[in-house]
């Protein structure tokens, strides 16, 4: 390879570096700002009175119940 084509190819892997690192600040950016909503919310249905820990409890009961379920459709 000629020192041109290697210049090249480094600045491409800088420059794919330099907005890979970029969109990933954007993404983590986006993470926080989606986790304060969550928390925001989850805050207001306690306020409410909603009990999230059990809603959750019944869901994965539910859907362990409904998995069981079609497992022994399958077997019969």
């Amino acid at each position: 390879m000629t020192d041109a084509t290697n210049q090249e190819q480094i600045g491409f892997h800088k420059g794919s570096l330099s907005t890979l690192v970029k969109e990933r600040q954007e993404l983590l950016r986006i993470v926080k700002i989606t986790e304060e909503l969550i928390q925001a919310h989850t805050k207001a249905l306690k306020d409410l009175g909603v009990d999230l820990e059990k809603e959750a409890k019944e869901a994965i009961e539910k859907l362990q119940k409904s998995k069981s379920e079609k497992l022994d459709e399958r077997m019969s």
